[in-house]
């Protein structure tokens, strides 16, 4: 062979090594990505330099400013810190008592009862986009609420691993694409302008119990997303994605394998860490400057049994700091060590900036179920206000931990039951132990406050930096806890026993200010109900809060006195949002009720103005709300391949075959399961019992009485929504009947 011909074929050997080396990599990455169940639809969504949210470019050293939203609300939590705080003031103390709304847009799913309203509504460039519980996407002119498109995915059939209801928070706006993140663990890009689908991507696998419950983040051409199924034995973690494919960038486990770091708070003679829990239930925040990527984990699984989990249990409740561009770990701290009350930090981060002490902290703060807020440096995770570890009861059965870390301040709901709690709220025969906050249980029940409801739930807070108060809302309410084995099964709910809310037990709940600088709090509202929906601080000194009832209630940030209130047509269970377009201030909350607060359902947004002219307690302007018009296509149509059942069940039965009277009772136990998972699974759990908001079935006496569930059922009774009006008198019958001879004998 002549020279040049070696020569020549060196090259090309070179090129090939080269070209290896640069493509290799990506195509690993898409196998792995494969192997673990994602798939991918190839996609352009290149989008513009203008449309780069959150944009950098690390070669010139720039870093992107953090701002207030103003005439946008482009993040979910406002900006990249989350604070939910609009620096608009054109609406303020002074005349919010002009505040009346502007337009409605029904978005036309999400109101059968299985579905939970809770999405921040996303504004960019004069457009809003919304989510319902149904996982809907619908993008509406942000002046006058027509709708411009609507994107309808097709939820997984069978999806049955849902722990808290159905709900979706939001999506996220970035590179010309809406982002979306779906129950049944998909994220899915949307062309902004058609809402037509990009790119779609499996983060994985709803069968084995995971699913997505945060609206995702956009940041510098990823989209982030976490799993939930903390109640079904997931392993948790959370992920980049490139925008503009939906290819996996990087993945950070919450919970370590042997021989990582943190892996020492789990036992080394089983696998329980493979089956730990830590979801991330919330959308994260970011500091471009820090390059770090903040969110909270959640509970332990199984979440009441502490018995084969020895050690802290590391990431689970807990607050991480992650490099935003690689997932590398940064700092942590542990809120909760050894969960065995489902106490998990399920509230967003949030990031504020202050002076203390003359030096200007970078902060982070996280309200936990526990009842305390954790104000923390983000640089690096030590407290900014004192953090104590304290001794704790224990007891070993359980493998508890033998200190817990307690914030010096206050708390923001009442942290244990009294005898004098008893004496007021629970019935006369209540015999049972009473506890507190860490108090631990075995196998005889022990009624507790905070509950696994909070404390603070997901309901998002707020930061204003005018009156450097920390606003939060809490949850308090009894809950009785023990604990059982629970064998695991891959896709099957994995709790350890049950909780459930004392029967008749009255519901409370607190909206509080808390001084950042000393986390004891300037002021509280006390509300005779459960504080489920979310806040909004603004400018203009307002704090926005939506409650069960239907009402949107404004307080002065600054006293906590109420200034105004406005009433929709179904419970406000989502926070609210502001922006602004030709110089008009709006604000703007998706009023659609909420199975776990059991209140009303709809599947309105709501948006006000100064001048806006459609009063409170009408519906685009028209009559009072007085009919349940909202609840038309609640539930399906149960009665399908059994046109002439009616009430008179067993009559009907009689008249036929041995084998039509089985066909036809065996239809009426369908329908009446598909009526109870659409209005009751939510709450009270699968087969009755583990449920989050309801009375275990299984063990109620009022569920072996007939009479006595159709009762309930019509009217309600202490958080239980009245369904009289909601569903049909035949469908009342039907769930009535499999509650009494389904659910009942099983105890």
């Amino acid at each position: 062979m002549k020279t040049w011909q070696i020569v020549t074929v060196m090259v090309i050997a070179l090129i090939v090594i080269v070209g290896g080396i640069v493509f290799l990599p990506n195509l690993l990455g898409n196998e792995e990505s494969q192997e673990d169940g994602s798939t991918e639809t190839a996609g352009t969504g290149e989008g513009t330099a203008a449309t780069q949210l959150g944009a950098s470019d690390p070669q010139q050293g720039e870093v992107p400013e953090v701002e207030y939203p103003t005439s946008d609300w482009a993040f979910h939590g406002g900006d990249m810190y989350s604070r939910r705080y609009s620096p608009l003031d054109s609406i303020n103390t002074d005349n919010i008592s002009d505040l009346n709304g502007k337009w409605t847009a029904s978005l036309g799913s999400g109101t059968e009862f299985k579905y939970s309203g809770e999405a921040t509504p996303i504004v960019y460039e004069g457009v809003m986009y919304v989510t319902t519980g149904a996982n809907d996407v619908i993008a509406l002119d942000a002046v006058t609420g027509e709708e411009i498109w609507a994107y309808r995915p097709e939820i997984a059939e069978g999806l049955d691993t849902v722990c808290c209801g159905w709900n979706n928070r939001g999506v996220a706006v970035g590179n010309d694409m809406i982002f979306a993140t779906l129950l049944d663990a998909r994220l899915v890009a949307l062309d902004i302008e058609t809402g037509e689908v990009i790119w779609e991507t499996v983060v994985a696998q709803w069968d084995e119990g995971y699913t997505i419950t945060n609206a995702p983040l956009y940041y510098d051409g990823k989209v982030y997303t976490g799993v939930a199924g903390g109640e079904y034995g997931i392993r948790g973690r959370i992920m980049a994605y490139d925008a503009n494919i939906g290819r996996e960038v990087w993945r950070f486990y919450t919970i370590p394998a042997p021989g990582e770091p943190g892996s020492d708070t789990w036992p080394d003679d089983n696998d329980a860490w493979m089956t730990g829990g830590a979801p991330v239930w919330q959308t994260p925040a970011v500091d471009p400057e820090l390059n770090m990527i903040y969110f909270a984990t959640g509970n332990t699984s199984p979440d009441l049994d502490g018995s084969q989990r020895e050690g802290d249990n590391l990431f689970a409740d807990s607050i991480l700091a992650l490099d935003v561009d690689t997932g590398e770990y940064q700092w942590h701290f542990q809120t909760v060590h050894h969960d065995i009350w489902d106490l998990d930090p399920a509230n967003p981060v949030i990031l504020y900036d202050v002076e203390m002490d003359g030096e200007m902290r970078k902060g982070i703060a996280q309200a936990g179920k526990t009842g305390y807020v954790y104000f923390l440096d983000r640089t690096n995770g030590e407290p900014l206000v004192g953090i104590e570890e304290q001794e704790v009861p224990q007891d070993e059965r359980q493998k508890t931990s033998p200190t817990q870390p307690i914030p010096v301040g206050d708390g923001f709901v009442p942290q244990e039951v009294t005898e004098e709690d008893v004496e007021r709220d629970l019935a006369p025969e209540f015999d049972g132990e009473i506890g507190g906050l860490f108090t631990p249980f075995w196998e005889e029940p022990v009624t507790v406050k905070p509950s696994p409801q909070g404390g603070a739930n997901w309901p998002p807070s707020a930061y204003s930096p005018e009156t450097e108060y920390f606003y939060v809302l809490g949850n308090d309410n009894y809950f009785s806890l023990t604990r059982s084995e629970n064998e695991f099964s891959e896709g099957d709910e994995y709790i350890g026993s049950v909780w459930q809310p004392v029967s008749d037990a009255p519901q409370r709940g607190t909206v509080t200010a808390l001084d950042v600088k000393t986390n004891t709090i300037a002021w509280q509202v006390d509300w005779d109900a459960i504080a489920y929906s979310g806040l909004l601080v603004t400018k203009g000194n307002l704090l926005f809060a939506g409650h069960n009832d239907g009402r949107l209630i404004a307080y002065d940030a600054t006293t906590g006195d109420q200034v105004w209130e406005y009433q929709t047509d179904a419970g406000v269970n989502a926070p609210s949002i502001s922006y602004e377009i030709d110089g008009v201030q709006y604000i703007s909350v998706l009023a659609a009720g909420n199975s776990l607060a059991g209140s009303k359902h709809g599947d309105k947004i709501y948006t006000f103005t100064l001048d806006g002219e459609i009063d409170s307690g009408t519906v685009g302007g028209e009559a009072p709300v007085e009919d349940d018009e909202a609840f038309d296509d609640k539930v399906d149509d149960t009665d399908e391949g059994n046109p002439e059942a009616d009430d008179d069940v067993e009559g009907e039965g009689e008249e036929g075959t041995d084998g039509e009277e089985g066909d036809t009772a065996q239809a009426e136990t369908d329908a009446g399961l598909a009526i109870y998972e659409s209005n009751c699974l939510s709450c009270h759990g699968d087969q009755g019992a583990g449920g989050h908001n309801g009375p275990n079935l299984q063990q109620s006496e009022a569920a072996e009485d007939l009479d006595t569930v159709l009762e309930r059922i019509r009217n309600g009774g202490s958080s239980m929504p009245a369904f009289e009006g909601v569903l049909s008198e035949e469908e009342i019958q039907q769930v009535a009947e499999y509650v009494n001879s389904v659910i009942a004998p099983m105890q």
